[in-house]
């Protein structure tokens, strides 16, 4: 799993409780995350045999979503796809764009694990045998370029000194693939729910504020696109980031657009995540998500800011500017639906180690 600041591990038990005393209740079978990011929600509801479908416009994570949704383990963890992991391991490294751009023009891989990222990438194009199959190597690829980066898990600066991580040899590994098949789809979040199938739970994790998840991860984007855009800054940003923006990203549309995606999308229970330092007011999804699914159970999660926001903020010369405001967040569980009080005391006493009964008590 690469590093990435909204991957929601922290959250990923309670999410998962919840969607089983959904499923305990009503007999739910399908789950949709609509903004996957690197899966891991979408990855941990799978292992509980939901029909998955996982959703995001990022191609970097349409490539995890092949690979750890749509992909069927007992098809595809083959001894084939594992001697080509080995193969791909066994090239010799060669000078390319990746190179340049990200370890000699500025410094997020030491400039051997850069050159082999190069080689490895290009022959993944040649002996990839389909689709699937292509997003497993280079799901490989990605993570393990994520073991050995210089940086706190953003893309948009790279450490001051060398993390001691960069210096070991990359090892590409066969990803950890989940039986069974699920869906794998890269669309604007407001469009698929305006056309897509009805589901019985939906998850909504949107961008909280004005930084782009495009921008965050460019590299990676760079990485799985196997383009070689105009670079830009000392973070080498690719040049259509300044342009690439969600309507999440800004303050005045952020709202509307999500207002639109709750009342359209067709899911009997909805489960939303959303931090205290997004643009929306806690009163205001309560009430959009009562007008819309009828019951609201808002649950809040305190946890630890990633760890750049940890360091702070530090100008090109590397000294630091300004003071770190505060080091933990607060994240709020929407549950929407019938019954969503129940549902959140059930998965509560099901977190705890005991059984709730069918009407919710002991």
């Amino acid at each position: 799993m690469i590093k990435y600041i909204g991957s929601k591990r922290t959250l990923v038990p309670r999410i998962l409780a919840y969607a089983k005393a959904i499923r305990e209740r009503t007999g739910a079978g399908s789950f949709c995350d609509m903004f996957t990011g690197t899966t891991r929600v979408a990855q941990a509801v799978k292992r509980a045999h939901f029909q998955v479908t996982a959703n995001d416009l990022a191609s970097y994570s349409e490539i995890l979503s092949i690979a750890y949704i749509e992909a069927d383990a007992e098809k595809h963890r083959g001894p084939l796809t594992a001697a080509k992991i080995g193969h791909l391991n066994a090239l010799p490294g060669r000078d390319g764009y990746f190179t340049q751009t990200f370890c000699v023009d500025s410094r997020y891989f030491q400039p051997g694990n850069g050159r082999r990222i190069d080689a490895i990438r290009e022959e993944i194009e040649r002996i990839a045998d389909d689709r699937v199959e292509r997003a497993i190597l280079l799901t490989s690829l990605l993570e393990a370029a994520d073991r050995v980066d210089s940086t706190t898990g953003l893309q948009m600066a790279y450490l001051k000194e060398w993390a001691p991580r960069s210096f070991n040899a990359m090892e590409l590994r066969m990803p950890l693939l989940i039986p069974g098949a699920g869906v794998a789809l890269r669309e604007d979040a407001n469009a698929l729910a305006a056309t897509m199938a009805p589901v019985d739970i939906a998850y909504l994790d949107p961008p909280y504020n004005q930084h782009s998840y495009y921008s965050n991860y460019h590299i990676w984007e760079t990485l799985v696109r196997n383009d070689t855009p105009e670079s830009y800054g000392v973070a080498r940003k690719r040049i259509d980031c300044r342009v690439t923006k969600s309507e999440y990203n800004a303050k005045g549309r952020s709202w509307a657009a999500f207002e639109s995606l709750v009342r359209t999308i067709p899911a009997k229970h909805l489960i939303v995540s959303f931090s205290n330092e997004g643009y929306f007011a806690h009163d205001d999804l309560v009430t959009l998500l009562e007008s819309t699914f009828g019951e609201v159970e808002a649950v809040p999660v305190d946890f630890r800011r990633y760890v750049g926001a940890q360091i702070g903020i530090h100008n090109p010369k590397g000294e630091k500017v300004g003071q770190v405001s505060h080091l933990t967040n607060r994240e709020y569980l929407f549950v929407a639906g019938p019954d969503a009080g129940r549902i959140v005391q059930d998965a509560t006493l099901t977190m705890a180690g005991a059984a709730p009964s069918g009407d919710g008590r002991f």
